[in-house]
C-alpha cells in the first residue's frame, strides 16, 4: 500500500476509517463527553460516563497487547516523549472543560453534530481549530512556550507502564490489569450498567484509538518519510484540516485530516441510518455568541493540556500517561463549572 499511494495517504486512510467508526459511535451509540458529564451531574445517570471507562479500558488493553507483540512503541508518542507539565495540564483541562460546556460540545462532538446537519457546530469547529493554532503556532505561541516550557526527549518515565517496567513488570501485565479493572468497574452495578449496545460502541471507540496508534506506527517504521506516530484527538487536527482545505494543492494529506473528515462522514452515515439528519441553524444570536466564546476557550485549553477530551481522555489514557487522569479530572471540573453557570447560575439560593 505504501508503494501505491504513499505514506501520507496511507496514514490519512487509517485516520479516515478510525474517524468513521468514531462518528458512528457518536451518532448511533450516543458516545459524548459533555453528555456523559451532564447525565452524571444532573440526571443521576452514569451509564454514558461508564462508556468512557469501557472505551479507555479497551484502548489500554489493545495498546499494551500491541506493545507486547512489537506492533507499537508507546515511548514514541507525544504524550510520553516530553516532560509532563502538570500546571499546563490542569489549566488547559479546566479551560477546555469550561469552554466545552459553554459551546455545548467538544471538538469531537461538534464534528459529530456537524455530520448530522447542525450548522452551529460548523462555527464551533472553525473557531476551535483557529484558536488552537493561535496558541500552538500563532501570535501567542511564544507566550505559551515561555509560560509552559516544552521539553522533549524525557529521560525519566512519563507514564505508568514505563515506570512499572523499571521494576520488572511487563507492559502486557500492566495493561491487562488496569484495562480490565476499568471495564469491570464500568459494568459492576446492574442498575447503572451500560447496555450491550452502549458497551459495543464504547469498545469501538477504544479500538479506533488503538488502530490509530498501530497504523501510524506501522507507516512510520515501514515507510521512508518521517510520518508522526499519532491517534485520534480533535483540537490541533481540526486546525490542520482547515489549513489543508486551503492549501491542498501544495500540501499533503495526514492522519489528522483523515480522522476529522472520517468523523463527519461517520456521523452523517449514522444520522441518515437513524433518520435524524436535518439541517439546523442558530436562531438566537446570544446562544451563538456563547458557543463561539466557548470554542475560543476550548482550542487553547486543548493545546495547553496537550489533548482534548478524546486526546487526553482516551488516547493518552491508552498509553497510561501520567497526564491523562489529571487532564480528565480537570476537564470534568471545568465542564461542571460551565454547566453550573448555564443551568443554575452562580447566584446564591435564597
Amino acid at each position: 500500500m505504501l508503494e501505491l499511494i504513499g505514506e501520507a495517504n496511507t496514514a490519512a486512510l487509517i485516520g479516515l476509517f478510525g474517524g468513521i467508526a468514531l462518528g458512528l459511535a457518536a451518532r448511533i451509540g450516543r458516545f459524548c463527553t459533555l453528555g456523559a458529564i451532564e447525565d452524571a451531574l444532573y440526571g443521576a445517570d452514569t451509564r454514558r460516563m461508564k462508556m468512557w471507562g469501557i472505551a479507555i479500558g479497551v484502548a489500554i488493553i489493545g495498546v499494551h497487547v500491541a506493545i507486547s507483540t512489537g506492533l507499537f512503541d508507546s515511548a514514541e508518542t507525544a504524550y510520553l516523549d516530553r516532560v509532563w507539565n502538570p500546571l499546563g495540564t490542569i489549566i488547559g483541562g479546566l479551560m477546555f472543560g469550561y469552554g466545552m460546556a459553554l459551546s455545548g460540545n467538544c471538538g469531537y462532538g461538534a464534528l459529530a453534530r456537524l455530520g448530522g446537519g447542525d450548522l452551529r457546530s460548523f462555527v464551533i469547529v472553525l473557531v476551535m481549530g483557529l484558536s488552537a493554532y493561535f496558541v500552538m503556532s500563532g501570535p501567542l505561541a511564544y507566550a505559551r512556550v515561555w509560560l509552559f516550557p516544552e521539553v522533549t526527549g524525557a529521560g525519566s518515565p512519563q507514564g505508568v507502564t514505563q515506570l512499572l517496567e523499571e521494576f520488572g513488570i511487563a507492559p502486557l501485565l500492566t495493561g491487562l490489569c488496569i484495562g480490565s479493572a476499568l471495564i469491570l468497574l464500568a459494568v459492576a452495578r446492574s442498575d447503572m450498567r451500560p447496555s450491550g449496545k452502549q458497551c459495543l460502541w464504547a469498545a469501538v471507540v477504544g479500538l479506533a484509538v488503538v488502530s490509530g496508534w498501530v497504523g501510524t506506527y506501522w507507516v512510520a517504521m515501514t515507510g521512508f518519510d518521517a510520518e508522526p506516530i499519532e491517534t485520534h484527538t480533535f483540537a490541533a487536527p481540526i486546525g490542520d484540516t482547515i489549513i489543508y482545505t486551503m492549501t491542498a494543492s501544495g500540501n499533503a494529506l495526514s492522519f489528522s485530516v483523515g480522522s476529522v473528515f472520517g468523523v463527519v462522514i461517520g456521523a452523517a452515515l449514522g444520522s441518515y441510518s437513524k433518520g435524524h439528519f436535518r439541517w439546523e441553524a442558530c436562531e438566537d444570536p446570544r446562544e451563538l455568541r456563547r458557543q463561539i466564546f466557548g470554542a475560543a476557550i476550548m482550542g487553547p485549553g486543548a493545546i495547553l493540556a496537550v489533548g482534548c477530551s478524546v486526546g487526553q481522555g482516551i488516547s493518552a489514557f491508552s498509553v497510561l500517561a501520567f497526564s491523562a487522569p489529571v487532564a480528565f479530572v480537570s476537564i470534568f471540573l471545568g465542564a461542571a463549572i460551565g454547566l453550573r453557570q448555564l443551568i443554575a447560575g452562580f447566584a446564591p439560593a435564597e
